[in-house]
């Protein structure tokens, strides 16, 4: 079994950082995608940041420039550091993988539990 887990969620004043950090275990072969998405209170799930096992980022508009992701493909982790932390950015984070599991097997994505990130005074 592969189980994701976060952490690094809390509350932060406007303007302040938090850093988001996902650990991935289990059945591992490879993990060729990594990524953060967010849900608040009454929308969908939406993109935030991913990185692929090459080190190419996507992110979305909204986190451009305010926020980094990076990964340790040694320690199969993911990190989201995140600067100048808005009340909009108040929501609950989710670490994503795609896994594989063997060698040429398929890729299956999996989720963790997700952590609160709440920007307020």
């Amino acid at each position: 079994q592969v189980q994701l887990v976060e952490s690094g969620g809390g509350l932060v004043q406007p303007g302040g950082s938090l850093r988001l950090s996902c650990a991935a275990s289990g059945s591992i072969f490879s993990i060729p995608l990594m990524g953060w998405y967010r849900q608040a209170p009454g929308k969908q799930r939406e993109l935030v940041a991913t990185i692929t096992s090459g080190g190419n980022t996507n992110y979305a508009d909204f986190v451009k420039v305010r926020f980094t992701i990076s990964r340790d493909n040694a320690k199969d982790t993911v990190t989201l550091q995140m600067n100048s932390l808005k009340p909009e950015d108040t929501a609950v984070y989710y670490c994503s993988a795609n896994i594989r599991t063997r060698d040429y097997g398929p890729e299956y994505r999996y989720w963790g539990q997700g952590t609160q990130v709440t920007v307020s005074t």
